[in-house]
């Protein structure tokens, strides 16, 4: 038996991307820049892609460049937005609970003179648009806030924080990282108000290594790599065209089918809590908003521990961010959770793939290890 509860990190691909990356290898397998009929054949895969992935986003499919993924969506986003705006000021606000791909750079960034602004989030760990509002500067030049949290689903008001930056007449851009978000939540680059959004395809059934950065149109951006001009002479380089064709399969397939998809993601999340409330007292639901992800804690439990457990049972989840490597949660530190709460804590995600069943014997399989392991850890 084997129950993969881990989609915050990585998605299994959907039999549509796959498909799509086959023919894009086996097929059209020219060079896109090529303009004999095999390289014009890859390029139609190409901008069928971009409209794909910018249909989501209610974008237009100029507004989409490709990239490797969320992190370097995040990495460009900060440092191409922060050099266009650096006549204005060099002041940029984000938060604590940001993914490291956002944090890493700020720090980089911050090293290099630029002054940051983390705003704390609230105990539902979302960032409020009136904490903005009171971190706003003349000289800010940008913002930088995460839909949904990676670690607990949490969902800022991005909408908000625009509205915030417009009535205060501010010259900043709006930067969201939206990885967890895109293909999951129904909203669009326009209904949020920003000009830069982060996306990547793992986390939608799509292979790893393919994301894509939302770059409102009129905004310009400093290129992320010189060369042969692609990517509108953004960013150079051959175009990975298996990759990008899969992304946009599975972009339109998460569009298609995303208001049922979301139905039953949040039908699983609700019956998870539900269970384990009844069965397990003592355990602390960490708030988050997002459909597929739940975190949870068992306190005086070591996640580690319970991980390794549900690992040997055939059931995969994590303790916090792929991305931590078993470090201990910043988000959770962040949100001021206790330190038994952050040592016990699990995040469960799901997609739609996802059946009732598996979130059962998950829930069985936590419960026997309640139990079996408190002479462990006492």
């Amino acid at each position: 038996m084997e129950i993969y509860l881990d989609n915050a990190a990585t998605t299994r691909v959907c039999p549509e991307a796959a498909e799509a990356a086959a023919a894009a290898m086996l097929e059209n397998y020219g060079n896109p820049s090529s303009t004999h009929a095999k390289g014009r054949a890859a390029r139609e895969l190409v901008e069928k892609a971009r409209r794909q992935t910018a249909a989501p986003l209610g974008a237009k499919s100029g507004e989409i460049v490709f990239t490797s993924g969320g992190s370097e969506s995040d990495n460009w986003a900060l440092r191409g937005a922060a050099e266009a705006q650096k006549r204005r000021g060099r002041h940029i606000i984000s938060s604590e609970a940001e993914h490291d791909a956002v944090r890493q750079t700020l720090l980089a960034m911050h090293r290099d003179g630029w002054e940051v602004t983390l705003l704390a989030p609230g105990p539902d760990g979302a960032v409020t648009p009136e904490a903005v509002a009171a971190a706003l500067r003349e000289d800010t030049v940008l913002v930088s806030l995460m839909l949904v949290n990676n670690e607990t689903g949490a969902v800022t008001d991005i909408a908000g924080v625009s509205r915030v930056l417009r009535e205060a007449k501010s010259a900043a851009l709006l930067h969201t990282d939206a990885v967890q978000a895109y293909g999951k939540l129904g909203f669009t680059a326009r209904g949020l108000g920003a000009d830069l959004i982060s996306i990547s395809g793992h986390k939608i059934h799509a292979p790893k290594g393919i994301g894509a950065l939302y770059i409102r149109q009129g905004l310009r951006l400093p290129p992320l790599i010189l060369g042969g001009g692609q990517e509108n002479g953004l960013r150079a380089g051959t175009e990975p065209v298996p990759q990008i064709a899969a992304f946009g399969a599975a972009a339109a397939l998460a569009a298609q089918g995303r208001a049922e998809s979301a139905e039953h993601m949040a039908a699983l999340r609700r019956y998870c809590v539900e269970r384990l409330s009844a069965a397990l007292p003592e355990a602390v639901f960490i708030p988050g908003g997002a459909a597929h992800i739940l975190s949870l804690s068992l306190p005086g439990y070591r996640s580690e521990v319970l991980m390794n457990y549900l690992e040997r049972e055939g059931i995969y989840v994590s303790r916090s961010s792929a991305c931590k490597r078993g470090r201990r949660s910043h988000v959770l530190e962040a949100m001021g959770l206790p330190d038994r709460v952050i040592d016990g804590a699990l995040r469960v995600s799901f997609s739609r793939y996802t059946t009732a069943g598996e979130c059962e014997a998950f829930c069985q399989a936590l419960l026997r290890a309640k139990d079996e392991l408190r002479p462990a850890l006492h």
